[in-house]
C-alpha cells in the first residue's frame, strides 16, 4: 500500500491507530465489520515505499477486496505482493543466537515493533521483525520469493533446523495464539479473540468502532477464547460442545492437541463469560478437564 492518503484510507478500516506506526515499525490490527465482527487478523509494516500488510492466506482475497474499493476515492495504491514475497520464520530459545550468527549481533537485540532492513551476503534483502507464533522468542523474516531457498540455506547453516506443520500447529496452541478459519472468524467479536494488542482504544472513528467501543467499556463480552486442560489423552475435535458440572452447555471447541510440554490433551475454545474463572471444571464428551488462561506454556518469549 502507498500515496499520500495511504495512512488516512487505512486508519478508517482497521482497528490500531496507523497515525502512531512510524516508518520502520510494525503493529498487528484487525479489519472489523461494520458490527465489530473480524473479517480480517493483519501486521501492518511502514517501510519507506509504504506499508506491507502480512495476512493469512485465508483472508488474502477479503483484505485486497477491503482496500481496492478505495483505489479509485484518492491517492491510494495497493499492489498483491503475495507471488513475490516469502515470509520465514524462526523461532525458538536459541533464535536471537542463530538470527546473530546470520544477519549481525544488531540484529539479534531488535526490538519488538521495529522493522531490520537488512542484506545477507550482499544478495539477499531481508526486513526482519521480531515475532513469537510460539511461546519462544522468534524473528519472520520477508524476503523475494526468488531468495527463499538461499536465506533458508544460511539459517540451517547457522544452526536452525526445520519443523513440520504439526510440530508448529501444536506450538501455537501451547501459546494459545487464534489462527484464522479455526479460532476466529467472521462470527466472532474482536473483543472475544484476545488480539488486544491489534486494537486501539483511543484512536479516532474506524469501521466498527462504536461497537468494539461499547463492549470495552460498558460491559463485556458473552464468550472469550480460553483454554482448557484435560485429564485424560482422549483426543477432542473441533466443534465438540463443552459442559460446566451440571451439563450446561458453556461453549464449544476451536483447536486441541497433546502438549509434551503440559503432558496432557489442552484445548482452545469460546467459553462463556461466567465460566472464564481459571480452574472451573468442564467436560468435553466423556474427558473432563478445567479452564486455564491462555497461554498454556510461558517460554523465553516472556522473558525478553
Amino acid at each position: 500500500m502507498s500515496g499520500t492518503e495511504a495512512v488516512m484510507f487505512l486508519n478508517g478500516l482497521v482497528t490500531n491507530d496507523m497515525k502512531t506506526l512510524a516508518v520502520d515499525t510494525w503493529m498487528p490490527a484487525v479489519f472489523p465489520s461494520v458490527q465489530g465482527r473480524l473479517l480480517a487478523s493483519v501486521r501492518i509494516i511502514h517501510r519507506s515505499d509504504g506499508f506491507l500488510i502480512d495476512t493469512e492466506a485465508a483472508t488474502r482475497e477479503t483484505v485486497l477486496k477491503l482496500l481496492d474499493r478505495f483505489t479509485m476515492a484518492g491517492d491510494f495504491r495497493v499492489t498483491d505482493l503475495t507471488a513475490e514475497t516469502s515470509m520465514i520464520s524462526l523461532q525458538g530459545r536459541k533464535a536471537s543466537e542463530t538470527i546473530g550468527a546470520t544477519l549481525g549481533e544488531h540484529a539479534a537485540i531488535l526490538e519488538r515493533q521495529k522493522v531490520l532492513n537488512a542484506q545477507l551476503d550482499g544478495d539477499s534483502k531481508v526486513d526482519l521483525i521480531r515475532a513469537s507464533h510460539t511461546t519462544e522468542d522468534g524473528f519472520d523474516l520477508f524476503v523475494e520469493t526468488k531468495e527463499t531457498e538461499s536465506v533458508i540455506a544460511k539459517l540451517r547453516a547457522a544452526g536452525a533446523s526445520d519443523i513440520g506443520a504439526t510440530t508448529f500447529e501444536t506450538l501455537r496452541i501451547e501459546a494459545g495464539l487464534p489462527r484464522y478459519g479455526i479460532d476466529m472468524d467472521e462470527t466472532n467479536v474482536v473483543t472475544e479473540t484476545n488480539l488486544d494488542d491489534a486494537v486501539s482504544f483511543t484512536k479516532g472513528c474506524y469501521i466498527g468502532q462504536e461497537i468494539i467501543a461499547r463492549i470495552k467499556y460498558r460491559g463485556h463480552v458473552a464468550k472469550k477464547l480460553t483454554g482448557v486442560i484435560l485429564e485424560h489423552d482422549r483426543a477432542v475435535e473441533k466443534g465438540e460442545k463443552i459442559f460446566c458440572r451440571d451439563d450446561k452447555e458453556i461453549g464449544r471447541v476451536t483447536s486441541s492437541t497433546f502438549s509434551p510440554f503440559v503432558g496432557r490433551m489442552i484445548a482452545m475454545g469460546y467459553i462463556k463469560y461466567d465460566y472464564l474463572e481459571p480452574g472451573t471444571k468442564v467436560k468435553i464428551g466423556a474427558n473432563s478437564g478445567e479452564v486455564v488462561q491462555l497461554p498454556f506454556v510461558r517460554g523465553s518469549w516472556y522473558e525478553i
